[in-house]
């Protein structure tokens, strides 16, 4: 799917080669803001970081059913949303989103996460969608007890970050569970 339509003010778009400049760009003017959860800001220094994770993305595309989208809101990039550790065999995937800092408190993530949610239990049949971030971080652990995740619990030092580890929240919604 190359594009989604969450509302008239907010469209996700397929990742591809061409957004690498728009993305480091937004990362370079927000590493105050996104470092501090978000450990691949400090090793992105150039647009050609942003190209190789774009190039990743496409190269592993079908091989991993992986999907990342950059939101738009209102025309303007906002930031990064999709899925990643999708198993198809056991139907489940992680949800995974960032924002600039500009584009916080608009609910731009919570409506996009409510329209990938549905994608994945409705057409890519998943069972189980996770969100994990760290256990500091209160506003990506609002945006899941939102959305109806449930939190399961601590994954004790599950993301390096800088010079330490950081515990992550882990929550889950179920096919089952979802409106």
């Amino acid at each position: 799917m190359q594009s989604i339509v969450v509302s008239n003010e907010i469209l996700l778009e397929r990742i591809e080669m061409q957004d690498a400049a728009t993305i480091f760009t937004a990362i370079d003017q927000n590493r105050a803001h996104l470092g501090k959860w978000l450990p691949f800001v400090d090793y992105t220094k150039e647009v050609k970081d942003s190209e190789e994770f774009i190039s990743s993305v496409i190269a592993h595309r079908e091989e991993t059913r992986n999907e990342i989208y950059t939101i738009w809101f209102k025309g303007d990039f906002a930031g990064i949303i999709g899925f990643h550790n999708t198993d198809r065999v056991n139907e489940k995937c992680e949800l995974g989103y960032w924002l600039i800092e500009a584009m916080t408190g608009r609910g731009i993530i919570t409506r996009s996460c409510q329209t990938l949610i549905e994608l994945s239990f409705e057409m890519m049949r998943m069972n189980r969608i996770s969100i994990r971030c760290a256990v500091q971080n209160t506003a990506s652990a609002n945006i899941a007890s939102r959305l109806g995740f449930t939190l399961e619990g601590i994954e004790r030092s599950g993301e390096r970050h800088k010079d330490l580890f950081l515990d992550l929240k882990v929550f889950s919604l179920l096919k089952r569970e979802f409106n």
